[in-house]
Formats: C-alpha cells, sequence, structure tokens
C-alpha cells in the first residue's frame, strides 16, 4: 500500500528487502546507506522485526532527519514533554487527530480514552491529545472495568487488537471513535476463508457513535497518507536548509 500510495503521488520509494535471518549488525549498515544518501528524504523499517533483532537499536540508528515513522527516542520523547515539538508524528496517531479535525470533531476540553498502550499507536496518540487539551485515560488489558471507563468519552480511539471488543453499549451516544483494530476472524463465506474487523463491533457501533471510522477503509489510509506527509516535510526541510 505504501509502494503504491508513493507511486501515485510521484513519491520515488526504494525497496530494500533481506532476508528473516538477516543478522543486526547488515540490517543497521542499511539504515546507515540511507542515512548518508541524500537522496532519500524519509526511512521506513517495517514492524515487527524478527525476534533476534533489537527493535529499539535499529530504529535508534535512523537519522531523526529521515524518522519519516515517528519512533525515533528523540521525536517520542519530545512528543511526551510540554512545549517540545517533534521533527516527525508517527504516522498512525497522526492520522486520528487529522480524521478528528477534519470532521470537525472538538478535542479541546473533551474526554478521550485510549484503549491500547502499545509504542505504535497507544501511547503516542495518548499524547497527541493530550497536546490538543483533551483529558486522556488509557485502558489496557490491566485496567478493571474498561467498561464504564470507556462510556464516559467523548472521543474513543481503539487499539488494543482484539476483535469487536468494544460493544455498542460500550459507547457514549454521540461519542467519536476512532477504530484502529485489524483483526482477522474466520468468514467461510469468503474466498480467503477470513474478513477483516475493528476493535468495534462497528455495527452496534454505528447506532450509539456520532461519527465511527469502517475497518478496513478508515485509518489504514490515513496512516499511508501520513507517511507521504511527513516524508514531503522531510524533503522540504532539508530543500530549504
Amino acid at each position: 500500500m505504501k509502494r503504491k500510495a508513493c507511486a501515485e503521488v510521484g513519491i520515488k520509494s526504494i525497496d530494500i528487502d533481506l532476508p528473516e535471518e538477516v543478522p543486526e549488525a547488515e540490517l543497521i549498515a542499511k539504515v546507515h546507506e540511507l542515512n548518508a544518501d541524500p537522496e532519500v528524504h524519509g526511512i521506513l523499517v517495517q514492524l515487527p522485526l524478527p525476534k533476534h533483532i533489537n527493535e529499539e537499536k535499529v530504529l535508534t540508528e535512523i537519522s531523526i532527519d529521515k524518522d519519516v515513522d515517528g519512533f525515533h527516542p528523540l521525536n517520542i520523547g519530545k512528543l511526551a514533554m510540554k512545549g517540545r515539538d517533534p521533527l516527525f508524528l508517527p504516522c498512525t496517531p497522526k492520522g486520528c487527530i487529522e480524521l478528528l479535525k477534519r470532521s470537525g470533531v472538538i478535542i479541546k476540553g473533551k474526554r478521550a480514552v485510549v484503549v491500547g498502550r502499545s509504542n505504535i499507536v497507544g501511547l503516542p496518540v495518548s499524547l497527541l491529545l493530550l497536546k490538543a487539551d483533551a483529558t486522556v485515560t488509557v485502558v489496557h488489558s490491566r485496567t478493571p472495568d474498561p467498561e464504564n471507563i470507556i462510556r464516559e468519552a467523548d472521543i474513543v480511539i481503539a487499539a488494543a487488537g482484539q476483535a469487536m471488543m468494544i460493544k455498542g453499549s460500550w459507547l457514549k451516544p454521540g461519542a467519536a471513535v476512532i477504530d484502529v483494530g485489524t483483526n482477522a476472524v474466520d468468514d467461510p463465506s469468503r474466498k480467503s476463508g477470513y474478513r477483516l474487523v475493528g476493535d468495534v463491533d462497528y455495527q452496534e457501533g454505528c447506532k450509539v457513535a456520532g461519527c465511527i471510522t469502517p475497518v478496513p477503509g478508515g485509518v489504514g489510509p490515513m496512516t499511508v497518507a501520513m507517511l507521504l506527509k511527513n516524508t514531503l516535510d522531510g524533503a522540504k526541510r532539508v530543500i530549504g536548509q
């Protein structure tokens, strides 16, 4: 999807496909090559990585000026601090906020509940909502009584990776719901034998929520769009210098 989107908008993309058993040092050497290449304005290491590779170590080696995924510790660190702006924001969280803003959903002063605390979505999107002046609660696997907490939310960002976990009865009427979950469930009627569903029961959610994103076709395309936007911003920054 990312390669296709690049081709559509005229961004040149380079693919470096390595075998699963690639040594960590070799992967880092490839990252260093791309860091040094002035023709490259964005570097994306597709996650998850094989078990024998230290994800944090690899992501730290990406030049912060080319960290279009927004996962460099310095970018995440600045995101967590008041009054600091990271060079890049993580793509899926950035897409969630963009969806809310373009849909006319007011974030300031609202109660937001983020379901899930992953480094890729849950944690950074909670920080972005805080920056936008929402009152934020993070619900996770150890949270007692998540249903009642979610029911108080004006904005729900579901990113737990649990198929249809959030029922319509869990939602506050009129709430804005962004469903980041992409879960495969068995479906014998499909040629593939499965279908994709979100973390929210969409059919039930539609009856209660003020607005809700579908799965697939909601957050996914926004993630790709934000990746391209980050790459464009990175290129402009270099050219501007």
